[in-house]
């Protein structure tokens, strides 16, 4: 199947390369999950953030995007940021293409959760007060 992208890159996440990768003429849906750094967690204020991510992360994230797309039928794709990012960044960027948009929207829900339970990347908080931690250690 056609449709698939999946990448790990410390560069900015070309959203429209990720939009054109699941594209089609028989897609009447596309929905795109656009997850950008926020500036607060749990009450507290954030800074910035740092991912880091385990040398295979990428062949993870390639797994799991063939598999939603076996499972689903559906074009998919997904581009994860590492390195240090600020406030506003996108830190992940994913898409799902079908007929209708409820196949989409289930389709890349899916997606996400299992992208952020299963590829190994891990996130440090650097909040305004000086302290940072990890999340989801």
């Amino acid at each position: 199947m056609s449709g698939l992208l999946a990448r790990i890159t410390e560069t900015p996440i070309d959203e429209a390369a990720v939009r054109a990768a699941v594209e089609a003429a028989d897609c009447g849906a596309v929905v795109v999950f656009h997850g950008v750094i926020r500036d607060h967690d749990g009450g507290s204020a954030v800074r910035s953030l740092d991912y880091s991510s385990h040398p295979l992360a990428e062949e993870f994230l390639g797994r799991i995007v063939e598999e939603e797309a076996a499972r689903t039928g559906l074009r998919l794709a997904a581009w994860h940021r590492i390195g240090p990012l600020r406030i506003g960044d996108a830190a992940l960027v994913g898409a799902a293409a079908a007929a209708h948009r409820g196949e989409a929207f289930a389709a890349i829900e899916a997606l996400i959760e299992r992208i952020k339970h299963e590829v190994p990347i891990w996130k440090r908080q650097h909040y305004t007060s000086g302290s940072s931690d990890w999340v989801g250690l």
